[in-house]
């Protein structure tokens, strides 16, 4: 087993999705995992799912050293972060403790309040996450690649510091140092604004009476793939994040008005303009979001024509490999009313031409 930087037992407080998959991935390194939960019904499935072992006490009084945690994980939902991560400083005093919510703010603002010792409270914040939650949905490999925030304060030691460095380089994580009011104010505009953008247009599909979400196609889809999140879980964290949030959404509503305003009578003067320029600044917008390998470079694409069968998706990854041309990013849709479906694949552009003659050669529909 490699040797990791993460010292054992390790404590993670709480189950879901992040607990797990912390778990999960610390217990395939060979870190000796301790799990805690307010359910005992999510904290068999972790434990059976392997994620770790139920933690035997819940205080350093009551532990054996070999079940007393050098780092306690807080795994919970922001609105009781600060409250449990107090209640682990207090249960293990000799422990480094850390909490993975959305928000880092708010914890620490809640420890400072309280007179936590915050020379072993280092907040931090891996920005991973799927759209399922509980035990179950836990991914050993959840962190690989993904930036994890670590939100240093005034009292940070190095030690605290290199603990969770640590964990997260472990885990698979990309260190990022942020303070906790960098961090919200950097997932309001990342996070929590396209939540509430992507919730609000899947809700003017209820205000449809003409059934023209059946013809949705992939831009739907992609503005609305979100809106199905737990609207619990993002009460909390919207709430806990509110002010900042409320001033980027105000400005999305601006902008959203001043292209209303100009498309009501687009032969007004400036009205074209006024649509051009915010098109225009959307581009500019994503080109600044890191792509592949954390760069962002422009690829071509080619849309395949794929029948909805069996094998189909296999033959033709299959054909793209022995023309040993990479995919460097892939969207499957399917075609309304068709047993077809549309593969759109984007290659550097200087194989776009090559990969075209390659699949029409072999057989395969592109369309224009």
């Amino acid at each position: 087993m490699t040797p990791t930087r993460t010292n054992s037992p390790v404590l993670v407080v709480g189950t879901g999705l992040l607990g797990s998959s912390v778990g999960l991935g610390l217990s395939a390194k060979g870190v000796d995992v301790l799990l805690s939960d307010a359910s005992p019904v999510a904290l068999g499935l972790a434990a059976d799912y392997g994620a770790g072992r139920v933690a035997p006490a819940k205080n350093a009084s009551e532990a054996s050293s070999a079940d007393t945690p050098q780092i306690v994980i807080v795994c919970v939902p922001p609105d009781v972060a600060g409250h449990v991560v107090m209640q682990q400083l207090e249960a293990w005093p000799d422990a480094i403790v850390t909490d993975v919510t959305s928000v880092k703010t708010a914890p620490l603002e809640h420890v400072r309040e309280h007179g936590g010792d915050l020379s072993r409270y280092l907040g931090s914040h891996p920005m991973a996450g799927r759209e399922t939650g509980g035990p179950l949905a836990g991914r050993m490999n959840l962190f690989v690649g993904r930036p994890w925030v670590i939100a240093p304060h005034e009292q940070t030691t190095v030690f605290a510091l290199q603990e969770i460095e640590g964990l997260a380089l472990d885990l698979g994580g990309t260190v990022v140092s942020l303070s906790a009011e960098e961090h919200d104010n950097a997932v309001a505009l990342i996070s929590h604004v396209p939540q509430l953008v992507s919730s609000i247009m899947a809700e003017q599909i209820l205000r449809d009476d003409t059934d023209a979400a059946t013809l949705a196609g992939g831009g739907l889809r992609d503005v609305t793939r979100i809106a199905a999140s737990d609207p619990t879980l993002w009460n909390q964290i919207l709430a806990a994040n509110g002010p900042r949030v409320a001033k980027i959404l105000r400005q999305v509503a601006a902008d959203a008005g001043e292209l209303a305003e100009a498309l009501d009578d687009v032969s007004m003067p400036g009205a074209r303009k006024a649509v051009a320029e915010h098109m225009r600044a959307g581009n500019e917008g994503v080109a600044k979001i890191p792509g592949k390998h954390g760069s962002r470079r422009t690829f071509a694409r080619l849309t395949v024509l794929v029948d909805d069968r069996p094998g189909q998706l296999a033959q033709l990854f299959h054909d793209i490999g022995e023309a040993e041309i990479n995919v460097e990013e892939l969207v499957l849709e399917h075609s309304p009313g068709a047993n077809l479906g549309l593969v759109q694949i984007e290659v550097l552009p200087e194989v776009h031409t090559r990969l075209t003659e390659e699949l029409e050669a072999r057989g395969w529909r592109l369309a224009e």
